[in-house]
């Protein structure tokens, strides 16, 4: 079915629907260190930690940032920040638990060390909400 001719009330088939594109999220540096592996035993499996995974790990619980802060810093909405960071979360506690190797690796993500930490409605002097510095 081609979403071109659709029409108002048309229904769509679950198969031909397709979902909307991520919104990169904003992350801090790549991390310095990608790998972490139990000592002493063989690792039971391998768990992926996705850089926003990591970056809203950091502000929150590292940094001790609110949700909302590190919404704005990672220009995603509060919720969207509270999913990233339970999975987060979910993903350290049985790489730690059960013993596996994490990675960190992967993500829809954008690096931008020219944000200087202060999120997405920051203002220029005499103008409107500075986006100039996404593409």
């Amino acid at each position: 079915m081609n979403p071109a001719r659709l029409y108002y009330g048309q229904m769509i088939k679950k198969e031909d629907a397709v979902p909307r594109p991520k919104r990169p999220r904003y992350i801090d540096a790549m991390p310095r260190v990608t790998e972490f592996s139990p000592r002493g035993a063989a690792p039971a499996e391998e768990v992926i930690l996705s850089l926003e995974e990591l970056e809203a790990v950091r502000l929150i619980d590292y940094d001790g940032l609110d949700q909302t802060r590190a919404a704005d810093i990672m220009n995603v909405s509060r919720q969207t920040v509270g999913r990233i960071l339970r999975t987060g979360r979910f993903k350290l506690a049985k790489a730690v638990v059960a013993g596996c190797v994490l990675k960190v690796s992967g993500g829809c993500y954008r690096i931008d060390e020219n944000r200087s930490g202060r999120g997405r409605h920051r203002r220029r002097r005499g103008g409107r909400c500075g986006h100039s510095d996404r593409s």
